[in-house]
């Protein structure tokens, strides 16, 4: 059948007016998983990002202390050998891919982004412009990918990738970032959409040159008009060092910050917002597993509510990150997480999928979101203790709840302002942890 005439052209006015697909603002808890050979040496400084662990190893000088501490670890453990020894090691012969899926449907995840090819260029999936560099003909001979993508069929979670823009050693991009772009990332591209049909392209590693060298228009303008996923993929904003907040698809915001650009250090309250916005972030601090991390460093059950809650009172989706270890296996602690993240969202989700925002300001441990005429007021104060909610006036036309519970719930008028205390005497009357959600009707 004949395609229609092109909606979208080859500039950034047009591609800009291209809406969000609707899923995408509904789901509101997104996974991430950095895995590859770098988690193999699993190793950062706290703080740092263990993904890239090959950039500085491979250093001849370093220019910061981090930088030459993964130096001295990389010659103390693995005698300086090349990064790409570890191309053996990288097996993933515990990976499992239904157990996968079914933790992340536990989780209450909608949609995950998958890491098909961080920086280092090593690939998790068959592809023929990264010969010798893929998980197909190197030694796990398996299309991690595709295992995954097939596995998550049937769970309500969406699959979707992230993909590096550029690679630290390929001989074309060192030589001409240009003839790079277009000889080796868009073909590259294509065939991963093509054959993956991700619901999200999460692309990284643009910063270095505007969005012109990379001819990111230009692979846009296909994605939008002619690729087979056109009507439901979700890219992001990160398609040359201009563009985070400005331009693409949904913006990203990292760790609370959206873009440094041109000394200007931005977040999202900065940004004029008329899409959704997604942060990502670790559990701990680094997005591949690092073994320098300890129990104190990662985020509780509670902690990672919180930044759920606070993202999607505000517009927001939460897109958390797992690292799983070199052999395949995603570590206990991160389960214990997602687990408990999946039990609180099984009592409350209503009040987070699909939900838009009812009032972005609000007091601390309190957050709002509303859907079909409902009001949510979630907070973390215990339900049997009256809390005043001063975004919310007082009305006797409200009919409250306490999802979870079936016990009474009294409205209370403070001075013009809504508060709300159920008829509770134990925590086993209401079946909820950490955050406690109201539910007004009216």
């Amino acid at each position: 059948m004949k395609r229609g005439k092109a909606m979208f052209e080859n500039n950034w006015e047009s591609l800009n007016s291209r809406k969000v697909p609707e899923w995408f603002g509904k789901a509101k808890f997104g996974i991430f998983i950095h895995w590859g050979l770098y988690s193999i040496p699993a190793y950062a400084p706290k703080k740092d990002y263990a993904e890239w662990y090959g950039y500085s190893c491979n250093l001849e000088n370093c220019e910061t202390e981090a930088q030459e501490k993964y130096k001295a670890y990389h010659k103390e453990h693995y005698n300086s050998r090349p990064y790409y020894d570890f191309i053996n090691e990288f097996t993933g012969h515990r990976f499992d891919a239904k157990k996968w899926a079914d933790l992340f449907k536990r989780s209450g995840a909608r949609y995950i982004n998958f890491v098909s090819k961080h920086h280092d260029g090593y690939c998790l999936y068959e592809t023929k412009y990264a010969p010798g560099l893929n998980s197909v003909e190197c030694a796990p001979k398996r299309d991690f990918l595709m295992e995954l993508k097939n596995a998550l069929e049937g769970t309500g979670v969406r699959f979707g990738v992230y993909h590096s823009v550029y690679e630290w050693w390929h001989p074309t991009y060192l030589e001409d970032p240009e003839k790079y772009a277009l000889e080796h990332l868009h073909p590259m591209l294509k065939e991963l959409v093509e054959k993956y049909q991700p619901n999200t392209l999460f692309t990284d590693g643009e910063w270095s040159h505007e969005s012109s060298v990379w001819h990111s228009t230009e692979f846009l303008q296909w994605l939008y008009n002619e690729s087979s996923v056109k009507d439901f993929i979700v890219p992001n904003d990160r398609w040359g060092k201009e563009t985070r907040g400005r331009m693409g698809g949904n913006f990203t915001t990292e760790y609370g910050v959206i873009d440094v650009y041109q000394g200007e250090l931005r977040y999202i309250d900065d940004v004029e917002l008329d899409r959704p916005f997604e942060e990502c972030r670790g559990i701990g601090r680094s997005f591949g597993i690092n073994k320098e991390e300890g129990c104190e460093d990662y985020l509780s059950v509670k902690e990672l509510l919180k930044i759920l809650c606070d993202l999607v009172s505000k517009g927001g989706n939460f897109l958390l990150n797992i690292g799983p270890d070199g052999d395949g296996t995603i570590p206990p602690i991160m389960e214990e997480r997602l687990l408990g993240m999946g039990k609180w969202l099984e009592t409350n989700g209503e009040a987070i999928y699909e939900s838009e925002v009812y009032n972005k300001k609000h007091s601390d441990g309190v957050y709002y979101t509303q859907r079909d005429g409902n009001i949510y007021a979630i907070t973390e104060r215990f339900p049997s203790k009256e809390t005043v909610f001063p975004e919310i006036e007082y009305s006797d036309k409200y009919t409250v709840s306490l999802l979870g519970s079936e016990a009474k719930v009294e409205a209370i008028n403070r001075d013009g302002k809504l508060a709300l205390k159920a008829d509770i005497c134990s925590p086993d009357e209401v079946n909820s942890e950490h955050l406690f959600v109201f539910k007004l009707s009216v």
